[in-house]
């Protein structure tokens, strides 16, 4: 048996947008690391010929920063993003089967953001920033560059890169606004384009409009404004004509959860395809027919199929499903995914399943005596149904009990805990499982999986109902005889580090907290994060609406930081701009100043996501250490 380290949870690879070839006989994925050394990722390409023997092989080295990997209509070339001239600046890249040799085919400035290989083989379209002017140059060269909010802001284009010349054009279309996505017709027609007014994450998310843009002609029409944070656009024939259906949050408030909403062309009526669902769609995948729908499903996955009459399910997965990529017919999709015990993988099959493994990119787990996992129902306070995880010390039983047990929040709040290997580089179930603790992982209400009611129910009240079903649970598995009530912890990030730090100021029942990129102030949080007013949905107002107190003020936790007893740990990336440092250091001046034991600790260069490798290692030894320091006996 071997014993799980930082090292091994840290110095792995994961695989990524996996992508079918159109003849299905083809796929691509992208290996990436878990953690970085330096200031560039390095990742790598990998084939498989799926009718051949199947055996994989490296298409391109580990020496730069590779991915979005698309095919070309006839599948025999492969396109993908490299910034291996110059690392940080992406350009498009061309691997062709018959040759095996990749070429560059973009030299852009800004680099290339995103593409699309076209019907058309002569074009690709991509997704670039302008290309430095002289006059950018030299104010920069003179430090004459003082940023004056709304000029000048860095916004996509939509362009195309004539194959043939090498070329890259810039249709005048959409005048200044910021093109986020692009998805050709099946049938070769028109793109259709996503928009949005800025590039700004406040801001820009709540302009989206989608449009129509003919690459033969160059002209575009204006199909007019969608629904908050749209994504996942998708085509599909019908009876009526064409439609374009795509995933955005349900209004009118912007935390509400997410739906599929589908335009009709022809009569421009748009619906709500999900309307009343106990379930989140959370992708779109197109076909030459019906679109598939992959469906968060509380603690598992669905997809199905959106007909005429709403989606029809076709299969349910056990944990979390991602990166749906499809044959045009629809008969064959490769997805990401896992189980309790086994990292995720690329993994292939029809869509009604089954699937079946055809990686392993983490073979070093394989001798890791796991902790055991098992699918928690239980109901909150006022009847609602809630589920969860229970992680159990690596190589106990319930009947050992009773543990210390760690709760661990999710993020989000718009997030959930799936039925899947819970091992990452932040604080998670088995990382302290291997280490003697028994692990709780809560789905309170306000998260994904259970519909557009569940998620919208927290809006204005963070910290409220969410809070008391995750104590409800942290009973249930005290009568249970799972967890002492005497060696209690609680943990998070993000969203979950706003939880643990709401939770301590609440109450004295947990013995240590670890608070990582939590949220402690939510006016501040809509004033300074870049999700300022979608922050401002879940805290319930602004500070700019007169004097206060305001509503945000007493579901902030720094509110509360008076009545704090438990000794905490505060982890925080210093270039942040999610939930920005600011806040952490709110929290620490505040339990210094009422005295309360605290260890504040800031990651250089890091952001929402800890991403170096001994900042990673930093995080998980020194979450052990604190949890083992307070709740050991």
């Amino acid at each position: 048996m071997t014993g799980l380290t930082a090292e091994l949870v840290v110095e792995g690879h994961v695989p990524q947008t996996p992508a079918i070839a159109p003849n299905g006989q083809l796929l691509c994925y992208v290996l990436a690391p878990t953690s970085r050394i330096g200031d560039h990722l390095d990742t790598t390409l990998w084939l498989a010929d799926l009718e051949g023997d199947g055996g994989w092989r490296r298409a391109t080295s580990d020496t730069a920063t590779e991915s979005r990997p698309r095919w070309s209509a006839d599948s025999r070339t492969l396109y993908f993003l490299s910034d291996r001239a110059e690392r940080g600046t992406a350009q498009v890249h061309r691997l062709t089967r018959a040759h095996d040799v990749v070429i560059a085919l973009t030299t852009w400035r800004a680099g290339i953001i995103d593409h699309l290989p076209l019907a058309d083989p002569n074009l690709v379209a991509l997704l670039a920033e302008d290309e430095p002017t002289e006059q950018d140059t030299r104010r920069v060269q003179d430090r004459d560059d003082a940023i004056v909010v709304g000029e000048r802001e860095p916004r996509a284009r939509l362009r195309l890169l004539d194959l043939r010349t090498g070329q890259v054009s810039t249709p005048s279309v959409f005048g200044h606004r910021h093109v986020v996505e692009l998805r050709q017709r099946p049938d070769g027609g028109p793109l259709a384009v996503l928009t949005q007014a800025s590039a700004d994450k406040d801001y820009g998310p709540r302009t989206s409009r989608l449009h129509l843009f003919d690459p033969a002609t160059g002209t575009a029409v204006d199909l007019g404004p969608v629904e908050a944070d749209a994504h996942s656009l998708t085509w599909w024939p019908g009876e009526d004509g064409w439609h374009l259906g795509y995933v955005a949050l349900t209004p009118p408030v912007l935390h509400a959860g997410t739906a599929v909403f589908d335009l009709a062309l022809g009569s421009h009526v748009r619906r709500n395809r999900t309307a009343g669902l106990p379930m989140c769609p959370t992708e779109l995948c197109q076909t030459d027919a019906a679109p598939l729908v992959v469906f968060a499903d509380g603690l598992n996955t669905t997809v199905a199929r959106l007909d005429p009459d709403g989606p029809t399910p076709l299969s349910q997965h056990p944990g979390r499903l991602d990166a749906l990529t499809t044959t045009p017919a629809g008969t064959v999709i490769a997805v990401l995914t896992g189980t309790r015990y086994q990292a995720t993988n690329v993994h292939l099959g029809p869509p009604a399943g089954p699937l079946r493994k055809i990686t392993d990119t983490r073979p070093e787990l394989d001798g890791i005596t796991f902790g055991t996992q098992r699918a928690l129902a239980y109901r909150a306070a006022d009847g609602l149904d809630l589920d969860g995880l229970l992680v159990l010390p690596a190589g106990k039983s319930a009947s050992d009990g009773p543990f210390p047990l760690v709760t661990i929040a999710h993020g989000g709040p718009y997030d959930r805990y799936a039925d899947r290997l819970q091992l990452f580089w932040f604080p998670s179930a088995q990382w302290l499982a291997t280490a003697g603790y028994a692990v709780f992982l809560p789905n309170p209400r306000g998260g994904q999986g259970h519909g557009h009611q569940f998620a919208a129910s927290v809006a204005g009240r963070v910290g409220q109902e969410e809070w008391t079903d995750i104590q409800t649970g942290i009973d249930l598995l005290i009568a249970e005889g799972i967890a002492d009530p005497d060696r209690l912890g609680i943990a998070g990030g993000s969203h979950g580090g706003f939880l643990a730090a709401w939770a301590i100021g609440q109450t004295e029942r947990f013995r240590a907290a670890l608070v990582s990129a939590g949220v402690v102030d939510w006016g501040m949080l809509a004033a300074t994060g870049e999700n300022g007013q979608f922050e401002a949905a879940l805290g319930g107002s602004t500070g700019w609406h007169g004097i206060g107190p305001h509503r945000h003020d007493a579901v902030s936790p720094v509110s509360f930081a008076c009545r704090v007893r438990t000794p905490v740990l505060i982890l925080h990336g210093a270039q942040d701009t999610n939930v920005p440092l600011g806040q952490a250091v709110y929290f620490h001046r505040a339990l210094r100043h009422f005295g309360a034991e605290h260890e504040f600790v800031i990651y250089p260069r890091e952001g929402h996501s800890i991403r170096e490798r001994n900042h990673q290692l930093d995080l998980l030894r020194r979450t052990r250490a604190w949890f083992d320091r307070w709740l050991r006996p």
